[in-house]
């Protein structure tokens, strides 16, 4: 017989047969924290490939799962789990608590149970067997989530895959999922995807001729940012001030949408503010900053964009501030393997990395003579908050608090008025030279 691992966990919400056996729990670790880019997590699980299981007597028609890989942040996660045939399954959600449910066919679990272990969305992973002929999988989340993808993919080595991808969510859009979905536990649905949640950054077709852009005010809750020397603002209530009367000006312009990615003080993971432009379907991706040197008399805006060489000490110096944001709330910054950066940094690289630097330029010429810039105002570091690869990004300084003139100009309505006009023009700009269809 194979010797199976399989942590078994009982009804959990369920009510299985007299057969079922209790399945036990992976106990939670702890946030791992976010990494450098959901992507790279995604890439690392491919990388890695399936584990060769050696010959081994089958167990019956059961299954067998011989491997598992969990990777992700606090925003998405994506699971991985190895079968030596092609499995069957169904998807389901349930409240109160709120876990996700994946319905498998007679399964022996035989990897390590360390492979499974819950990080990323998930505080808690249960799986075993709950009768003869059916097994089962619950994820209960540490947030509100939904599957965005749900799929089995050949192995090129040997059996297949069942790929999961999780994404935040709101406990509204979970409950909506709850109350509409087909549960149907006795046998394994026809449509495998039927309770998954559709990815919110595929674009509604009635909406995708709106340009759309996700603002985003830096810093936020226990990350306060830098803090005003005169007034004693701040950071993040700066930016979240300019947040809102750019994404009101930008909302005048014909055919664009703008919105926030934080609408008040709360903090926000760097991965999580990328994850939420992507599921508003964002265009464009605007963060916005404001700066402490300890030169106190440098000022001016600067605009930023993503490069893996820093184009200056000061660039360096300050994408390695904004990057520490996530550890001040307790997560860590995790880097993949160096062949992986390169892969992440080459994607960057093409089409988005040109229109970002293309919306750079305009922006920049848009403030030039307006409003005051430092020396060499397009500047480039290793941004974490820019990494999205299908979003052009952009950071934007938008002066420094360590400066008398650049705090007073930050704190007053009229002037942030007037840098919101400029940056609607170099947006309106971008869009009609850059996007086709652009009017």
């Amino acid at each position: 017989m194979r010797q199976t691992n399989d942590r078994r966990v009982s009804g959990d919400g369920f009510s299985p047969t007299a057969k079922s056996r209790r399945l036990g729990s992976v106990h939670a670790c702890g946030p791992s924290g976010a990494s450098v880019l959901f992507i790279a997590a995604w890439l690392a699980i491919l990388l890695l490939g399936a584990t060769v299981v050696p010959a081994a007597e089958t167990r019956g028609d059961a299954l067998l799962a011989f491997g598992a890989r969990i990777a992700g942040d606090d925003a998405r996660s994506r699971v991985v789990i190895d079968f030596d045939g092609k499995p069957s399954f169904s998807v389901h959600y349930l409240a109160a608590p709120e876990r996700i449910v994946i319905d498998l066919p007679s399964t022996a679990f035989g990897f390590p149970a360390d492979d499974l272990a819950p990080r990323g969305l998930f505080q808690d992973i249960r799986y075993g067997a709950m009768d003869e002929g059916s097994a089962r999988i619950v994820f209960t989340p540490n947030r509100p989530v939904k599957l965005v993808n749900a799929e089995v993919q050949k192995n090129e080595g040997h059996g297949f895959r069942l790929v999961l991808d999780a994404e935040m969510s709101t406990a509204e859009a979970v409950a909506e999922l709850v109350k509409t979905q087909s549960w149907t536990s006795a046998e394994p649905t026809s449509d495998p995807t039927a309770g998954v949640g559709a990815s919110a950054a595929s674009p509604d077709p009635a909406t995708d001729a709106v340009f759309t852009i996700a603002v985003d005010a830096g810093h936020g809750g226990i990350d306060t940012g830098t803090v005003g020397g005169k007034s004693g603002t701040p950071e993040k209530e700066i930016t979240l001030a300019f947040a809102r009367d750019l994404a009101d000006r930008l909302n005048r312009e014909p055919g664009v949408r703008a919105f926030l990615t934080r609408k008040n003080d709360t903090f926000l993971s760097l991965s999580q503010r990328v994850t939420l432009a992507r599921q508003g379907a964002a265009d464009l991706f605007i963060s916005l900053h404001a700066d402490q040197l300890g030169q106190k008399g440098i000022r001016g805006a600067t605009v930023y964009t993503l490069s893996d060489t820093a184009s200056d000490r000061m660039a360096a110096a300050l994408a390695a501030r904004e990057n520490l944001s996530d550890q001040l709330a307790g997560y860590a910054i995790e880097n993949g393997p160096p062949e992986i950066a390169d892969i992440l940094l080459d994607l960057a690289r093409r089409e988005t990395q040109a229109f970002s630097i293309s919306l750079a330029r305009r922006l920049v010429n848009s403030f030039n003579g307006q409003i005051e810039l430092i020396n060499n105002p397009h500047r480039s570091a290793g941004f974490q908050v820019l990494r999205a690869p299908d979003i052009p990004s952009i950071l934007l300084e938008l002066g420094f608090l360590s400066n008398e003139e650049d705090e007073k100009l930050l704190l007053e309505p009229g002037w942030r008025s007037k840098v919101a006009d400029l940056i609607a023009k170099a947006v309106t700009a971008y869009r009609q030279q850059t996007v086709v269809g652009g009017g």
